[in-house]
């Protein structure tokens, strides 16, 4: 399925760690979609969505999110703008895409590469930090901070290492930005290791994305032949097997030691004792790919857009059911009604029920809140958040309590099993919200004491954010949707 080359390998594992993997040994022929996305446009393709429920295996995302419900045979090529007042990410992309060096290079790519190539370490840190660019893969931690911390470890090897498994079912932006600008990436990665000091680096794929993994192989080729890659800094791709749990940071480098990718206790933190215990930065590919930008056009220029703490731009992946579904590139501060409504153009279909931001452990933004502007602390305002910025439309043909209740679902078959509530809670509320879904009964005292005893647990108790995201988003719920959670649970 994927490109062979020495800079492009599969996972190697630990047998112990075998049976946690679902895609592992599998090929994605024939298999269809299972994420929130397609579930939240079943109903435009019945048949395909059933297909999707009965897979023994499921796949909860195929980056199609714009073209639901998907499968992985058939492809089109979504929407891409930017209204943003500086393009920082989507300028190749939105052109079709840049996939040779030559090219790359023609565009101006590779000029950010040599500016910080002759700048001092340090100098290129205070620059990202000056930023205030934030991570984009969920927490909008301050990536100057981790680039600081990580530059200030004295070790004999430091990594980098590039979280690629973008694997909340309703994001695609990381797919478009590997598959259509891979260069910038490679250039990121090699301005980040200088500042950091890291001399090796690993790209986590993940499985579900074998067009991007196709393209890595080659680009990362030419960066080699080139000599961008090399003695100083090297850098490699390995391809998952199917885990939405190695999306978060701990687990991914377990899995990148072949270990079972379970979450790890912090601290210490991975920029100190990380990847073979080694100091670690992991930073996600939206996240590094506003650095190229930030090195040529400069840290107050960056800090410019957007507004209030979260500033830059963000890219945002619509779902199906709008009616200009696609991927978009906006400043924060946009409010979240000129996103359905400027952005998406409105629902093509049906009234508009909520809508989650940021992934399935994102609260759902019911209609009366859609005035909240983008932005992290903003959507932590009201129980929800940025997150990797998928954005799926639900509308009145989809029950909030299915919508629950698949959440669940998802939480429970993708929890790594670590934590105890989250291990053994999450399969008994997606059967309680399921059972609620169907019409089969409505909870009762005990069941009601239950639940909040469960979602308490998973908020208190999780090592990672797997857990303490399904409380999170349940609460969210109960607190917008006051009326549907009485009904159900009184």
């Amino acid at each position: 399925m994927f490109a062979r080359n020495t800079h492009m390998k599969p996972l190697q594992r630990h047998v112990a760690a075998s049976s946690f993997y679902h895609l592992a040994g599998k090929t994605l022929d024939g298999c269809a979609c299972n994420g929130l996305a397609c579930f939240a446009a079943r109903a435009d393709d019945p048949v395909r969505w059933a297909t999707a429920s009965r897979q023994a295996v499921p796949v909860y995302c195929l980056g199609k999110c714009y073209a639901s419900p998907a499968d992985a045979d058939h492809d089109v090529r979504p929407y891409v703008a930017s209204h943003s007042r500086g393009s920082v990410l989507l300028e190749n992309v939105r052109h079709g895409g840049v996939r040779a060096l030559a090219e790359y290079q023609r565009r101006g790519g590779g000029a950010a590469r040599l500016a910080a190539l002759a700048m001092a370490p340090a100098d290129v840190v205070r620059l990202v930090q000056a930023s205030q660019l934030r991570g984009r893969g969920g927490a909008g931690f301050p990536a100057g901070r981790k680039w600081q911390a990580m530059a200030a470890q004295a070790a004999p090897r430091k990594y980098l290492v590039v979280n690629a498994d973008e694997g909340d079912p309703g994001a695609f932006s990381d797919r478009f930005l590997l598959e259509d600008d891979p260069f910038r990436l490679i250039e990121a990665a090699i301005i980040a290791a200088h500042a950091t000091g890291a001399t090796h680096g690993y790209i986590y794929l993940r499985k579900e994305y074998p067009a991007a993994a196709a393209v890595l192989a080659r680009a990362l080729d030419e960066a080699r032949a080139a000599r961008w890659l090399g003695a100083a800094f090297d850098l490699e791709c390995v391809i998952g097997e199917g885990s939405y749990l190695c999306g978060e940071e701990t687990a991914l480098l377990n899995a990148l030691e072949g270990r079972r990718p379970e979450v790890r206790l912090r601290p210490p933190q991975l920029t100190e004792c990380g990847l073979y215990g080694l100091p670690t930065l992991v930073q996600n590919v939206e996240t590094l790919c506003a650095v190229p930008w930030i090195v040529a056009n400069g840290a107050h220029a960056y800090a410019a857009l957007g507004f209030s703490q979260s500033r830059g731009t963000k890219l945002l992946s619509l779902n199906s059911l709008f009616n200009r579904p696609g991927l978009y590139e906006v400043e924060f501060g946009m409010p979240l009604a000129a996103v359905v409504d400027e952005l998406g153009l409105g629902l093509r279909r049906g009234r508009l029920a909520g809508v989650m931001v940021g992934g399935p452990l994102a609260g759902i933004v019911p209609p009366p809140l859609l005035g909240t502007r983008l932005g992290y602390e903003e959507m932590q305002a009201i129980g929800c958040a940025v997150g990797h910025g998928g954005v799926i439309a639900f509308a009145d043909d989809t029950p909030l309590a299915a919508i629950v209740a698949e959440v669940f679902r998802f939480g429970a078959r993708e929890s790594c099993g670590k934590c105890t509530p989250c291990h053994l809670g999450t399969p008994r509320l997606a059967a309680l919200f399921g059972a609620v879904q169907s019409g089969t009964g409505r909870a009762g005292t005990g069941e009601m004491a239950q639940c909040d005893a469960l979602l308490d647990a998973l908020e208190a108790t999780s090592l990672c954010g797997h857990g303490r995201g399904l409380a999170e988003f349940a609460r969210a719920v109960q607190l917008h949707y006051p009326g549907e959670w009485s009904a159900w649970l009184g």
